[in-house]
This record gives structure tokens, C-alpha cells and sequence, in this order.
């Protein structure tokens, strides 16, 4: 069964009932994040969605393939946004999804205010170019690179 996008759902959502619920659950199953790990269910699902596998994620996003299986798990945590950055970058992923990534990772979003998240919002928009062309477009404007492991700074 194909999955339902997020406004399909809260569209069936608008016309249930409380006692509905229970069906709701059952017959979108497939289209709901995994409560115990919705990150991970939903990175899951996006990798999954651009036709590429995990591990040509993490090169791409120049981040070691085992620190990367451990964070898409939700077994490690990182407070560097930056990470999560270059793996939904690497993935494809638009800036829509990339915000709701964070959110479910427990991260603040983007924030058009704020001069170097601009910049990435606008890499994410235009989609050119890999995890390094966008260090490359954040260097031009005097910005910090996106961080990647092992960088203490």
C-alpha cells in the first residue's frame, strides 16, 4: 500500500471522529511514523523514498558509515545540527522535509533571521551540488562550513 502524504492525512484526520480512532490508526498504519523512534522511522522512509541506500548517504554526506547507522537509530544523539544537516542533504531531501527531520530529532529548524541558516535554506532549495558545494556556497559569504564528525569547533 502506498503511503499517505502528511496533508492526506490530516485531511481523513478533519473527518474523524473520536471513536473513529482506532480505525484511523489501523487503516494508516503503513503512512505513521514509529512512536518509539519517530526520527528514525521517518529518515528510514526518506532515504528509502530517493532511492538510495543508507550507506550512500553517509558518503555522500562525508560522515563515517557506522557514526551515521547509529544516529539514523536514534541510538546515539548529537547536539551538532550540522550533522543532521549533511545527511538530508545527502539524501535528497527538500527543505521541508529537512525542517520536519529536525523537529522530530528534537533540533530547532532553519530560520530564514539567522544569516547562515538562510544560506543553507537557500542550498536546500536550489539543490545543486553536494555537502560540499554548499560548504563551498556558505565559504563565499564568510560563513562556518557544516560541520562534520570529528570537528570540535
Amino acid at each position: 500500500m502506498e503511503q499517505k502524504s502528511t496533508e492526506e492525512l490530516e485531511k481523513i484526520l478533519q473527518g474523524t471522529h473520536t471513536c473513529q480512532v482506532d480505525t484511523y490508526l489501523e487503516n494508516n498504519a503503513d503512512s505513521l511514523l514509529d512512536t518509539e523512534r519517530p526520527f528514525s522511522s521517518y529518515m528510514r522512509r526518506m532515504i528509502k523514498k530517493a532511492g538510495k541506500s543508507q550507506q550512500q548517504v553517509f558518503l555522500a554526506a562525508d560522515i563515517p558509515e557506522r557514526f551515521g547507522y547509529k544516529l539514523l537509530s536514534e541510538e546515539k544523539h548529537t547536539k551538532q545540527r550540522d550533522y543532521i544537516l549533511r545527511i538530508c542533504y545527502a539524501a535528497g531531501m527538500t527543505l521541508e522535509e529537512t525542517q520536519h527531520a529536525l523537529t522530530l530529532y528534537g533540533m530547532g529548524q532553519l530560520y530564514a533571521r539567522i544569516p547562515r541558516d538562510a544560506v543553507l535554506m537557500v542550498a536546500f532549495n536550489c539543490r545543486r551540488g553536494s555537502v560540499l558545494e554548499v560548504n563551498a556556497l556558505l565559504a563565499a559569504h564568510g560563513m562556518e562550513p557544516l560541520r562534520t564528525c570529528g570537528e570540535t569547533a
